[in-house]
């Protein structure tokens, strides 16, 4: 079996013949400077992006390709027929789940305008509590719309802190779904981009949210409608947003968001950890042992699959 990797240390160490070698699989390895031109059965793309991207998906002989990615929207659409594709949700899970607690507890803590008092070296003191904005999870009701492994995850860590969890999938029943986000004070984003799900965050949605509500989106940034998200959020009847993802990514500099003081934006990076490449090639090994046994591996992207 020859597959094509990333041009990177911790990727060559599988040629290797230590335990962190894959034998009986040859390796060739390319970059934005270099894509082999011979064939491969298999593909692992990781930060392949543009035109690198497009011919790796042409190599000649290609069975299957693993994204190191938990989304598979810049892939799939470009995906030669009857080849496979296996993402990689397991690698980020647990990273995004953190990185969306952390964002949770930030605005409710009020850390971002805290950092700001810092930065302009004011004592930025409330001296009534009721007046501070402040929050803790007890007793808030948070929606997890797209509850997959991350969302499991998640619960996990908002538990404890009080919050009580309830989860949106595919299959919920409209009518319960209006009635989840109607009550719910945390509203948080983990659905994929699929042509069923952009701009499932309009006007429409959330004038069902109650006064004051929260997003949170680490998705994808085109769930939600930009244009709708500003007027919520200047109407007061959205209380704020933390946002990893948004639509257009990056953001541009004069867009009205940045402006936002209730809104926390972080560029794209909730599965980011500094560990993350080699987490990545090592999941690539566990998935090449786990085709060279004749068994299928896990992260399997089947026609129409749902949240």
């Amino acid at each position: 079996m020859r597959v094509l990797l990333p041009d990177l240390p911790e990727f060559h160490a599988l040629s290797g013949h230590d335990e962190h070698g894959v034998p009986g699989v040859e390796f060739d390895f390319y970059s934005p400077e270099h894509v082999p031109a011979d064939g491969a059965e298999g593909v692992v793309l990781w930060l392949a992006r543009g035109e690198t991207r497009e011919k790796l998906l042409k190599t000649p002989g290609l069975k299957w390709v693993l994204t190191l990615t938990a989304g598979i929207d810049h892939v799939q659409p470009h995906l030669p027929e009857g080849v496979a594709l296996y993402n990689a949700n397991r690698l980020h899970d647990r990273a995004v789940a953190v990185h969306v607690a952390a964002l949770m507890l930030s605005a409710l803590r009020g850390l971002p305008q805290f950092r700001d008092a810092q930065t302009e070296g004011r004592w930025a003191s409330a001296t009534n509590p009721r007046d501070s904005g402040l929050h803790t999870l007890d007793g808030q009701k948070v929606v997890i719309w797209g509850y997959g492994q991350i969302g499991r995850i998640l619960e996990g860590l908002l538990t404890p802190f009080g919050a009580e969890v309830d989860g949106i999938r595919s299959a919920t029943p409209e009518l319960q779904r209006d009635g989840l986000l109607s009550r719910a004070d945390w509203v948080v984003l983990l659905l994929p981009s699929t042509p069923d799900t952009r701009g499932i965050v309009n006007a429409e949605t959330l004038g069902r949210l109650k006064r004051g509500a929260w997003l949170a989106n680490a998705g994808r940034g085109n769930l939600i409608v930009m244009d709708d998200l500003l007027a919520a959020l200047d109407s007061g009847g959205l209380g704020g947003a933390v946002l990893d993802v948004t639509d257009p990514e990056p953001l541009p500099e004069d867009h009205p968001l940045w402006a936002r003081k209730n809104v926390t934006i972080t560029p794209h990076i909730a599965s980011t950890t500094t560990d993350l490449v080699a987490r990545g090639a090592s999941l690539t090994r566990d998935f090449l042992l786990t085709m060279q046994q004749g068994q299928e591996p896990e992260g399997r992207v089947t026609q129409g699959q749902k949240y």
